[in-house]
């Protein structure tokens, strides 16, 4: 009996065994379910194999069960509490669940079995503070400066855990050791007047300071810290002069001008808004050799806030495109000027040079396509509108593609390449079907056509729908109407669109004409003729209209 039993477990651990190689290499060749079934049946044969356990957590996690996921790193690691592994795994795990106290427990375990693992300390350091256990993590900081000795980045790091722990004094012992162990490093002395400064010590910290700008005098650290003392002792005078040494310096990032003057504009405007000031500040800074497109930027949105005169705002602008030519934000504003002011010359101008900084940009390629339309230019108004089709990808804007399809619709119609125009047309309401300008161009270009009226009817329909008072649209409507023969529906619609525009085209006073004929109304057909025929007196089909005093096709 006892030789039969043990016949059988060495079979069930043959039988494991070719079952896991197998799951491994179904799992090496991505065949995941079929690896993950063989797993299961592993686990049948072998209860204990903590293996088996974390690759089925693996599996758990791919599929979002991460409860399970959980349950089973966790068995694996306490049936393979030495595995590194299973360990790290089950850590990770824990703090994906932000199980924090769990995860500590783990990692302090893998720290004791090796402690040449930096690593892990800093894990835990990491695990403590999020746990705002900040003696716990000072104390960890603590193993990390006796293994290597005092950094900046751990004494940096020591300093701020005590002022959360509102120890200021511990905070400024931290920077103070730091900078007797760096006696000529002129940063660790305003790191440790900064420390000064936070526990109330502010004549040292100020003392400090001053050492450090005698000996470094475009100290931009020990400057900001100056500064903030002076705002301490509420001393308004060496503010701004502190002020004005940061931003003149030409060891200050930009960073730390930007961040200065909107502290400036802010106190500014808080004391009554006097731009003379800043605008003095902005002109010293852009005086100065290798000025800063940022500050030019920065100058021209104060100059827009403070809403000054617009030829000033675009001067500043164009400040910033001399700095830096490939500024969008800069150009853009210009061309939103230009549109305002109708300067065609000026947008095709801009956007010929942005295209050459930034040819992705669609926004350029329409503003000047629309500045040739509006110039009458259609050649090179389509030639920009192509153009800037081989920049539209997934994330463009679907209003500015919609309406670059739209007008090269209307482009190509005029060309009288009608089949490319009706292409165009389908392309921009793809891009945005509620296009109302053009579902009103597509329908009434159809109706010219004579084809596909049923289609222009729906299409002009939601048009009047959505503005039911446009003259343009209810037009459009009536003329579709009345190409389909429904002239007493097209009369009640291109009545409407008589009543909310008395200043309408040739065109439109013509369709009137030719519907009230067509719905019986002759005389009220030749007051319609007559009124087109003044504002247009070369229209000869018209002009034989009121001659036979009917309606001609040709």
């Amino acid at each position: 009996m006892w030789l039969a039993c043990l016949g059988m477990g060495a079979q069930s651990s043959r039988e494991y065994d070719i079952l896991f190689n197998e799951a491994m290499l179904q799992r090496q060749q991505r065949h995941h379910d079929a690896a993950f079934d063989l797993l299961q049946r592993c686990l049948a044969l072998k209860p204990g194999a903590s293996e088996v356990y974390y690759f089925m957590a693996q599996y758990y996690s791919a599929m979002k069960q991460n409860d399970r996921a959980l349950a089973a790193f966790e068995k694996a690691a306490a049936l393979e509490p030495a595995n590194a592994t299973y360990m790290e795994t089950l850590s990770d795990a824990y703090i994906m669940q932000q199980r924090y106290d769990d995860a500590v427990s783990v990692i302090r375990r893998l720290y004791e079995a090796d402690k040449s693992r930096e690593e892990l300390l800093e894990t835990l350091y990491s695990l403590y503070g999020r746990l705002e256990k900040y003696e716990e993590a000072i104390g960890v900081l603590n193993q990390l400066e006796q293994n290597n000795g005092k950094t900046e980045r751990i004494a940096l790091a020591k300093s701020r855990l005590y002022l959360q722990l509102n120890d200021n004094e511990r905070s400024a012992r931290e920077m103070k050791e730091l900078m007797e162990q760096h006696p000529n490093d002129l940063n660790y002395k305003t790191l440790y007047a900064n420390a000064l400064m936070l526990n109330g010590e502010h004549d040292a910290a100020s003392e400090l300071l001053r050492q450090v700008l005698s000996e470094e005098p475009d100290n931009i650290r020990a400057q900001v810290a100056l500064r903030n003392y002076f705002i301490a002792q509420d001393d308004s005078a060496e503010v701004m002069n502190m002020t004005r040494r940061i931003l003149l310096n030409p060891k200050a990032t930009t960073e730390d001008k930007v961040y200065q003057m909107r502290q400036m504009i802010a106190q500014n405007e808080q004391e009554g808004g006097d731009s003379t000031l800043i605008l003095n500040l902005f002109s010293e800074m852009l005086d100065r050799p290798a000025p800063d497109a940022d500050i030019a930027e920065l100058k021209a949105a104060y100059m827009d806030l403070k809403k000054m005169p617009r030829d000033s705002i675009a001067h500043a602008l164009e400040r910033v495109l001399e700095l830096s030519p490939e500024r969008t934000s800069a150009r853009l504003q210009l061309l939103q000027y230009a549109w305002e002011a109708n300067d065609n010359d000026s947008i095709i101008s801009l956007c010929r040079a942005a295209r050459q900084y930034n040819p992705e940009e669609m926004a350029f390629y329409y503003y000047q396509g629309m500045a040739y339309y509006r110039e009458e230019d259609y050649d090179h108004a389509l030639e920009a509108f192509q153009n800037g089709l081989s920049v539209i990808d997934d994330d463009s804007s679907p209003e500015i593609v919609s309406d670059f399809y739209a007008v090269m619709g209307d482009l190509l119609f005029q060309k009288e390449r009608k089949h490319e125009a009706f292409e165009a047309y389908d392309s921009c309401l793809q891009w945005k079907p509620d296009n109302i300008g053009c579902l009103n161009n597509y329908a009434y270009y159809l109706s010219l056509e004579g084809s596909n009226l049923e289609e222009a009817e729906l299409m002009s329909y939601k048009t009047i729908k959505a503005e039911p008072k446009n003259a343009t649209y209810l037009d459009t409507y009536a003329w579709i109407l009345f190409m389909e023969g429904r002239y007493a529906e097209a009369r009640i619609y291109i009545d409407q669109a008589l009543q909310n525009d008395s200043t309408l085209g040739a065109v439109v006073t013509e369709h009137a004409g030719d519907i009230y004929a067509m719905a019986g109304d002759i005389d009220g057909a030749v007051a319609l003729w007559r009124q087109a025929l003044e504002k247009d007196p070369q229209n000869k089909l018209l002009a034989r209209k009121l001659k036979k005093k009917k309606y001609l096709k040709k």
